[in-house]
């Protein structure tokens, strides 16, 4: 059913969300000099960018439940990368699937469906992952999206799309995607864009534009050669090759340790490749007179490491599971002309349970209520007309160094949390090493500090502040801490 649109006292902005998959926050051109992203590159003089950005997971499948929601995986139930026979709807007597994950996690909202309920159409195009992707997930009026939650770049596993309603044909019917996915995903936004253009013209918008990329495969021809040739004349200087981290498991990337080079040339020419989508959906934008009124957000599902720390992958790259800040920094840059200032960098931590209250108040939508979300709106410091600093947050109580205004970032994979404040990173697991880390001393996280005697009481005061914390933003049937999660991804539902 067709809703209003807004009234010209209240003209609600668009929303295009932007998400990579596997892109660290060092995997920007303002760090890393060799990579080719004139796109981004522009959102960052024409926005704000956050330093320091962290994912509320370091995985793709519980990072991704936690954007839409705002709640930590704890409180949602999604607590690794989603298995492929757990996305299917078919299953068997002995073992019946249940693939709406989200589902589990009663009163979550999502921003989908929150925009939806304030006159937005929505629309989603690429991975999902966060369950089964045959049907649109609560909220969305347009779906285009991959079966699983990733593969080749040629020949993707999509489901067959109905050309009349812009959704999967029901039953869905699974079909492979013989252009370059990256550029496949470009389409299928656009296409969204045209339906509703001439469907709902003046209608505001959400749209989640998700990529596999620069998630693996690097090699063998899942990249055109123009964008691997942006590549050809750099060994990348500029990214860290140190000698491998004693728990990495190398198995799953045994080729890109071999072939340094090439997986990088893979890695950043699925990223150019990404940039070059983003060009072609500012343009149309530009062109139908909706950018200026668009809000634009940039970032990823989770970290990732190019030999950063001495492994290839992200928190399941080791064993233990780990939360390097490779693993855990993601990009994010907003852009919103005249509302968000241009060319600014906000160095102040903030957190992707943040991202759902943000766009609740920047666009003036009403969330429905949920004491386990754990996010914070982060409008106040990207509004032009906000005041430098942000107002006192309850959730810092209790960290050792934070004063009244910091920001205390938490994260968990799995029966494995982590508390982070501006000097001191905790790690604490069910099963295995506990991990203290003096960020002002040793910002490369190279000396373990949680035995040494004098660091006993700090230990002891991030401990108890990361306990209670969780408390106060999880439910036992959908905790972690008690789960058998290793990294080797999830086949049920929680609980």
């Amino acid at each position: 059913m067709s809703m209003p649109s807004p009234t010209p006292e209240r003209r609600q902005p668009n929303v295009l969300l932007l998400v990579t998959d596997d892109q660290g926050a060092w995997a920007l051109g303002s760090k890393m000099p060799e990579l080719r992203t004139p796109t981004l590159d522009r959102l960052q003089r024409e926005g704000t960018t956050l330093e320091r950005f962290f994912c509320a997971s370091p995985v793709c499948s519980p990072a991704r439940a936690s954007l839409t929601t705002g709640r930590m995986p704890s409180a949602h139930g999604v607590h690794d990368w989603i298995r492929p026979e757990a996305l299917a709807r078919a299953g068997t007597p002995e073992r019946p699937v249940d693939p709406d994950f989200l589902e589990r996690a009663v009163g979550a909202d999502s921003i989908a469906q929150m925009l939806s309920r304030d006159g937005y159409r929505c629309g989603m195009v690429g991975k999902w992952h966060i369950g089964s992707s045959d049907v649109p997930a609560p909220g969305f009026d347009y779906w285009w999206a991959h079966q699983l939650g990733g593969g080749p770049y040629f020949g993707a596993p999509t489901w067959k799309h109905d050309e009349v309603s812009g959704r999967p044909t029901v039953p869905a019917e699974p079909t492979t995607e013989p252009e370059y996915l990256t550029d496949a995903i470009t389409r299928q936004s656009l296409d969204f864009l045209d339906r509703l253009d001439a469907e709902d013209p003046g209608r505001p918008f959400f749209l989640q534009v998700n990529w596999t990329a620069p998630h693996d495969p690097w090699f063998d021809g899942n990249h055109p050669e123009d964008l691997l040739a942006l590549y050809d004349d750099t060994d990348f200087p500029s990214v860290p090759a140190p000698e491998p981290h004693p728990w990495f498991t190398a198995e799953a990337f045994s080729r890109a340790v071999a072939d340094r080079r090439g997986a990088l040339a893979g890695y950043c020419a699925a990223i150019s490749g990404v940039d070059r989508s983003i060009s072609a959906l500012l343009e149309d934008l530009e062109r139908r007179g909706l950018l200026q009124d668009t809000i634009v957000v940039f970032t990823a599902d989770n970290g990732f490491s190019c030999g950063h720390h001495g492994i290839w992958g992200k928190g399941n790259g080791t064993f233990p599971l780990n939360f390097w800040e490779p693993s855990i920094t993601v990009p994010f840059i907003v852009r919103w002309p005249d509302r968000i200032a241009a060319a600014a960098v906000d160095e102040r931590p903030a957190s992707a349970v943040d991202l759902f209250a943000t766009i609740a108040e920047l666009t003036g939508a009403t969330p429905l209520e949920d004491p386990l979300r754990a996010g914070r709106s982060l409008a106040p410091r990207l509004l032009r007309s906000a005041p430098e600093t942000s107002e006192a947050s309850p959730e810092t109580a209790g960290a050792v160094d934070a004063p009244e205004d910091a920001v205390v970032i938490h994260d968990e994979y799995g029966a494995n949390r982590m508390l982070r404040t501006e000097r001191w990173k905790l790690v604490l697991r069910r099963e295995g090493p506990t991990e203290l880390y003096d960020l002002q001393e040793d910002p490369g996280e190279e000396r373990d500090l949680s035995t040494a005697p004098a660091h006993a009481a700090v230990l002891d005061e991030l401990s108890g502040a990361l306990e209670d914390w969780f408390a106060r933003h999880s439910t036992p049937a959908l905790s972690g801490w008690d789960s058998p999660v290793d990294g080797s991804g999830q086949s049920v539902p929680v609980g």
